[in-house]
């Protein structure tokens, strides 16, 4: 399943197969035609006192991440859709934010791509567990 993330003002590429734009407004300045976008999917996008609190706030990443997972929770369809699409033909999720690291589509994609698996790291625990090189 190929899912990517990009800035809405650059330019298609031929890979980037569907191009979603997953923000509850239309981005400033950019006419529909110049965006090259297939699907506008508002539903995708956090609600607005979500995106309101967030304000892309990087100190807030993590409980907007999580309030955000919430809200996508109560949309299973929406999710199935997008991971059918992306199996499909692969699928792009456009933003408009300037910060390309802390944003909506981000953590859509991380959402849609599913946790990734725990690491073991030294000095660390996971689940009350010690890992190597911790006493037990």
């Amino acid at each position: 399943m190929s899912i990517k993330v990009k800035r809405v003002y650059k330019p298609a590429a031929a890979g980037d197969g569907l191009r979603v734009l997953v923000d509850r407004l239309w981005p400033r300045g950019l006419t529909k035609r110049a965006a090259g976008i297939d699907l506008w999917l508002r539903e995708a996008a956090p609600s607005t006192t979500l995106r309101k609190w967030f304000g892309h706030d990087p100190g807030k990443w993590v409980g907007f991440r999580a309030r955000y997972a919430a809200e996508l929770r109560e949309r299973p369809d929406l999710l199935a859709e997008l991971r059918r699409k992306a199996r499909r033909r692969g699928l792009t999720l456009l933003f408009a934010a300037r910060d390309e690291r802390h944003n909506n589509a981000v953590a859509l994609r991380q959402m849609l791509l599913g946790p990734r698996p725990a690491r073991l790291t030294r000095g660390r625990t996971t689940g009350g567990r010690a890992t190597r090189g911790q006493a037990r």
